[in-house]
């Protein structure tokens, strides 16, 4: 069986999201990146949430599809945060010490919640 690969995006609030579903391999993530391209040149936004729960597998350049997109976030001064479920993207942020980098949240609303604008000064 072939896996279908979708990328989805949304604006909610004050960061974009961009929402895959499949695998994330050699053969898809230059369709990642050009959303994620066509996302940061037109929204303009340096917040964005990439829901990765429905990915299942992540090969390196899937890897280096994420890690380009943190560090052109981090350049515009912006945040990424990344959604994943327990399973294989989990263990491949873990097991290349990428975790340390990556903000990630357990689920889409949590992830939103912490992106949206603080009430409180701090």
């Amino acid at each position: 069986m072939i896996s279908t690969f979708d990328v989805q995006t949304r604006r909610s609030g004050t960061c974009v999201v961009v929402q895959a579903t499949g695998e994330l391999d050699m053969a898809v993530a230059p369709r990642l990146r050009a959303e994620i391209d066509r996302v940061l040149q037109e929204e303009g936004t340096p917040n964005l949430v990439m829901d990765l729960t429905g990915v299942p597998f992540c090969d390196s350049v899937g890897l280096g599809v994420l890690v380009g997109t943190l560090t052109r976030l981090k350049e515009a001064h912006g945040r990424l945060i990344l959604v994943v479920s327990p399973g294989m993207i989990t263990h491949l942020l873990t097991i290349t010490n990428l975790d340390r980098h990556f903000e990630t949240r357990d689920n889409l609303r949590e992830a939103l919640d912490t992106m949206a604008p603080s009430h409180s000064s701090g």
